[in-house]
């Protein structure tokens, strides 16, 4: 299945749809609804820190034990990339079933792509 997220990203990453402009202070507005479980200032929660996310291997971050989903996307290559970022927080259980995040998502695409662009913003 692992696999099957991976291709759907692939086809995301390459089917020459743009992702919508992100605004990094919209997008801080919008992860206070991530600061239940993660950071951005290196400390992990319920949730691994998300600084340096952009580029970043799946399923890697020191002192963080990721669902078995998640390490292996991260084994198979996956990196969270813009595109791979937009298709998980949009649904995270569909895009990685068996993952462990409790939260639904952000439906709306301009909030995906605002959280992407603040998460840029803090390397």
């Amino acid at each position: 299945m692992k696999k099957v997220f991976l291709a759907a990203l692939a086809v995301v990453s390459f089917s020459g749809q743009a992702l919508a402009e992100g605004d990094a202070a919209a997008g801080e507005k919008v992860f206070k609804k991530c600061m239940v479980c993660h950071t951005v200032d290196g400390t992990n929660k319920l949730g691994p820190y998300l600084n340096g996310v952009v580029g970043r291997q799946i399923g890697v971050v020191e002192g963080f034990k990721f669902s078995p989903a998640m390490t292996k996307a991260g084994e198979e290559g996956g990196v969270w990339d813009e595109a791979t970022l937009a298709e998980y927080l949009a649904n995270p259980r569909q895009a990685m079933p068996g993952n462990r995040m409790a939260f639904v998502g952000l439906r709306k695409e301009q909030e995906q792509a605002d959280i992407i662009a603040y998460l840029k913003a803090n390397p």
